[in-house]
């Protein structure tokens, strides 16, 4: 959500913005809210003076003269109608009003590239050599097959498409990738902290996910509750509604969770074993910090870094995507993928998703803080970032380090998590 006087303020500049997102007016039409903006201002005046005035009208009567109420409470009975009416046209406005402010996206960072979709994403740079085989390379799917460490066919049959079941040894460096992880932000100064996979309703709305993704998300119509997919989702509303010290910022979470996506627009992309499932395991790095761009920009650039670190300590090839305006989604203001290299697609995969959210976010929420310069409330500034998921992140990490008779090194900065092992496999010693 953005600062509605801003955007009266700044018509032009709104407009550029959300064009660079592949906004058109049919989509929003911005000089439509300011309008309705306008109408519903001039209605909460009227409406007060109205409801004043019956007030008044109302207090008369006790001291006005029998000749004299009958007019007196005649006039209040049809300035109560004439509020009346003024009061439901507000409450349809102010409706019309909070739709479009929600649907209102984040305005991209004049850094971003300019672009209309992933095609024109920008490479930043690449790290680590993609590597030469000696041999045939396996996929994912065939090492988890020669080692015993997935029930794919049998998991389909019990949970439906896009779910997966690994076992034995996989089991183990699933989880073991994720701790890796967790020291290395605890390290950082980030409060590890699990949270759960259910929310209400309202959160969704906070973080961004309604009213752009409701085809994403799943949803219990009984229980009237969201199955989570993010952690971001609940660590964003952690502290809605809070008004926070300076003092306190910034806020670091490591969030830990199971997470669900639908993947309802994947349709026939990205099937074949552990690259898009329904559910996943999630270390979601999130930081609250002050109302300050060069603050978030430090952060975002941290966060970077961390997740770089990741793919560095896991020894994968990788490559750093600054994502274009027309794809990086409504509340980004500036946004980077890592992509890591998985061998028999001949190309680089999404491990991680890194975004600085400005005070989009927090205005949603309702999340401010008290400046100790001048001691101005402020909406604070959230961003975030992939820690790892898994099993997505499995999928480069086995056809990265398999070996010719099928093991799969474990690179050393991860053997303290497996046990000091070096190698897992049938055939490891």
């Amino acid at each position: 959500m953005l600062d509605i006087k801003y955007i009266a303020e700044h018509p032009e500049e709104i407009k550029e913005g959300m064009a660079k997102k592949g906004y058109t007016k049919e989509m929003l039409d911005v000089d439509a809210l300011i309008a309705l903006y306008k109408d519903i201002a001039a209605l909460k005046t009227s409406s007060q003076a109205l409801s004043e005035e019956k007030n008044k009208l109302s207090n008369s009567i006790k001291t006005a003269s029998a000749e004299e109420r009958p007019a007196i409470i005649a006039k209040s009975k049809s300035i109560g109608e004439e509020l009346k009416v003024e009061q439901e046209k507000l409450a349809v406005e102010q409706a019309k009003y909070d739709d479009m402010m929600l649907r209102m996206p984040n305005m991209p960072s004049p850094e971003s590239p300019v672009g209309k979709d992933d095609s024109e994403n920008v490479v930043r740079r690449k790290v680590g050599t993609p590597r030469t085989f000696d041999f045939k390379p396996r996929d994912h799917v065939e090492l988890m097959e020669l080692n015993d460490w997935s029930e794919l066919e049998r998991i389909t049959k019990v949970c439906g498409s896009r779910t997966y079941a690994i076992k034995n040894e996989l089991a183990r460096l699933e989880l073991a990738i994720h701790l890796l992880v967790m020291d290395k932000l605890a390290d950082n100064g980030f409060t590890v902290i699990n949270v759960p996979s259910l929310s209400k309703e309202k959160p969704l709305y906070g973080q961004g996910y309604l009213p752009f993704s409701r085809d994403e998300i799943y949803y219990m119509p009984q229980d009237d509750i969201y199955l989570s997919g993010t952690a971001e989702l609940i660590l964003n509303s952690l502290r809605a509604d809070e008004l926070l010290n300076e003092n306190e910022l910034p806020i670091l979470y490591a969030g830990f969770s199971p997470c669900f996506r639908r993947e309802a627009g994947a349709a026939g992309k990205d099937t074949r074993g552990l690259t898009r499932v329904h559910q996943f395991m999630k270390t979601e790095q999130f930081v609250i910090c002050k109302n300050d761009i060069a603050e978030s920009e430090k952060w975002h650039q941290k966060l970077l870094a961390i997740s770089e670190e990741v793919l560095q300590d896991l020894e994968l090839p990788y490559q750093v995507l600054e994502v274009c305006t027309g794809d990086m989604g409504a509340p980004k203001y500036r946004q980077y993928d890592l992509e890591a290299w998985v061998p028999t697609q001949n190309c680089y995969r999404e491990t991680h998703s890194c975004s600085n959210i400005t005070d989009w976010q927090a205005r949603r929420t309702n999340l401010r803080y008290r400046d100790n310069t001048d001691g101005k409330v402020k909406y604070a500034f959230t961003l975030n970032n992939t820690g790892i998921a898994t099993p997505r992140a499995l999928v480069p990490f086995l056809e990265n380090h398999q070996q010719a008779d099928g093991t799969v090194r474990i690179p050393e900065k991860l053997q303290p998590y497996m046990g000091g092992k070096k190698f897992i496999g049938k055939n490891a010693r």
